[in-house]
C-alpha cells in the first residue's frame, strides 16, 4: 500500500464521492479512481459501494478507515522527527472552542508562529463536546477546551487557569441596579445563550431549574460577539467567560450581575491523545500554554 493511495482513500471516505475528492486532492478524477482500484485489487476486497452516483464505504472500507489515517499520521510523524529537531517543523493542529479561539489563543498562536516559523498552524474550531473526540480520534494534535473528557482513558488532560464566569447585562436593566441578584429575579427574563452543547451553558441553566426560574424565552447563537452585541442593545441575559467581556466591563457597556449562587467558573485544558508522539513543535507548543495560560502568566 502507498500512503498517496491511503490519502485518496482517506479524501474519497471524507467526501463520499470521488468527484469532490478529486477536487480536494487537485487530482484528475481519473487518477483518484485508478488509486481506488489499485489499493481494492491489493487488498482483494472492494472498499467502497458505487451506488449509482453515490459512493459509500464498504464493510473493509470501514475497517481500513482508521488503520489509514493512524499510517498517515505515523508518516506525518516520521517527517517531523528526521530533519533537524533543534528547530522545529512540521504541522500542529490546535483544536478550541470559539471563546477560546477569539480570546484566550492568539497571543499564545501569535507568539508561537513569530518563534517558530516553520511550523505550519492549523487551527479547527469545535465544541466541548466534539473536541475531546476529535483529540481521541487523531484529528487534532491537541485541544484547549472547558471541560474535561467523560470516559476517556486514552486522552491525558493538563489544567492551566481557572476561567469566571459572569451573568451580564446592560447597565440600565433594572437587575443592575441590584447590591445582590437572586437566580429567582430572572423569572422572565430573555436569555441570550450559546449553542446548547456548550458547558458553560449548560452549568448557568443547571442553576436555573434548580431553582424553577421559568424565563421569558431563550436566545441561541453560534458566537459570543453576536451575544454581547444583543446584551449591550438590551435584549436579554448573557453568560460568558470573563474574558470575553474585559472590554466591555471596562467602558460601561456591559455590566455583571452581583449573583447571589456563588461564583462561576471552569477551568482551561489542554487536551492530547495519551499515544500521540509529543514532537519538538507539539512540546514547544505545551510549554508556550503553560507559560502565557497558567496562574501568574503574563501574555
Amino acid at each position: 500500500m502507498e500512503m498517496r493511495q491511503l490519502s485518496t482513500f482517506i479524501a474519497v471516505a471524507s467526501e463520499l464521492s470521488f468527484t469532490r475528492a478529486a477536487e480536494a486532492l487537485d487530482y484528475a478524477q481519473s487518477s483518484v479512481t485508478a488509486q481506488i482500484q489499485a489499493l481494492e485489487a491489493e487488498l482483494g476486497v472492494p472498499l467502497f459501494e458505487r451506488l449509482g452516483r453515490r459512493v459509500a464505504l464498504s464493510m473493509a472500507g470501514r475497517r481500513l478507515l482508521p488503520y489509514a489515517e493512524q499510517l498517515l499520521r505515523l508518516a506525518e510523524e516520521a517527517r517531523a522527527a528526521v530533519p533537524d529537531i533543534r528547530e522545529p517543523g512540521g504541522t500542529l493542529t490546535v483544536g478550541a472552542p470559539e471563546s477560546q479561539c477569539a480570546y484566550r489563543l492568539p497571543p499564545v498562536l501569535s507568539r508561537f508562529r513569530s518563534h517558530f516559523p516553520k511550523v505550519q498552524l492549523v487551527f479547527r474550531p469545535g465544541s466541548d463536546t466534539e473536541l475531546p473526540h476529535l483529540v481521541s480520534e487523531g484529528k487534532v494534535d491537541v485541544g484547549i477546551l472547558w471541560a474535561p473528557p467523560a470516559h476517556m482513558p486514552n486522552v491525558i488532560v493538563e489544567p492551566l487557569s481557572r476561567e469566571p464566569l459572569l451573568v451580564l447585562t446592560h447597565p440600565s436593566h433594572r437587575l443592575a441596579k441590584l447590591s445582590r441578584v437572586f437566580p429567582g429575579q430572572l423569572q422572565g427574563e430573555t436569555l441570550l445563550l450559546t449553542e446548547s452543547d456548550s458547558i458553560y451553558r449548560e452549568l448557568f441553566q443547571q442553576t436555573l431549574m434548580d431553582a424553577e426560574v421559568r424565563t421569558s424565552s431563550v436566545l441561541e447563537f453560534t458566537s459570543v460577539e453576536a451575544i454581547k452585541q444583543c446584551a449591550m442593545a438590551g435584549m436579554g441575559i448573557a453568560f460568558l467567560p470573563a474574558i470575553t467581556v474585559e472590554h466591555e466591563l471596562a467602558h460601561g457597556r456591559l455590566a455583571a450581575l452581583r449573583w447571589s449562587a456563588g461564583a462561576y467558573g471552569l477551568t482551561t485544558q489542554m487536551a492530547w491523545h495519551r499515544d500521540k508522539w509529543l514532537s519538538p513543535a507539539l512540546r514547544e507548543f505545551f510549554d508556550l500554554c503553560r507559560s502565557m495560560l497558567a496562574p501568574g502568566s503574563a501574555s
